[in-house]
């Protein structure tokens, strides 16, 4: 039940910021609604080409904070963060892996597979329908997984 009442968070926060963060020259890469310990956090990552810095951060925050009070889709206390997605940031959503085939990627994998444990690097072949296939940097194995099957799937030496 959580699960679903923190995907409509986002889903409410993300429609409410994509186009004060658009209006801004910048991109929402993602939103997260986390508890880590006794505190929660809604996370909001943007992005631009070229990178984001300190002062794209501070801007959204203080463009957000007023209308995300008056929505207030958020019961209990929370901290906002506004961040970058960083440079091995993490392909979350079906058009991340849309936008970097052909890119290198680190995998770290629910349960290892034989020969390469749960942790590799290879090359971004395809993504369809939540299968995501990688090929060593050779070009000479594939792998395909499902997307719930890998704990996270990073871009690798990203150049902003």
């Amino acid at each position: 039940m959580a699960k679903s009442k923190g995907g409509v968070t986002v889903a409410k926060v993300w429609a409410l910021c994509e186009p004060i963060v658009t209006g801004l020259g910048l991109s929402v890469w993602d939103v997260r609604y986390v508890k880590e310990g006794a505190q929660w956090y809604l996370r909001i990552f943007i992005d631009k080409p070229g990178g984001v810095d300190i002062n794209d951060c501070e801007n959204v925050s203080r463009a957000v904070n007023d209308p995300l009070d008056e929505l207030d889709p958020i019961e209990n206390a929370y901290c906002l963060e506004v961040c970058s997605p960083g440079v091995e940031r993490e392909l979350v959503r079906d058009e991340h892996f849309a936008q970097y085939i052909g890119a290198d990627v680190l995998v770290k994998l629910r349960q290892p597979v034989e020969g390469l444990g749960r942790e590799f690097d290879g090359v971004l072949k395809a993504y369809d329908n939540g299968e995501i296939t990688i090929a060593d940097h050779a070009g000479e194995n594939e792998l395909t997984f499902g997307k719930k099957d890998a704990i996270w799937v990073k871009l690798d030496d990203f150049d902003i």
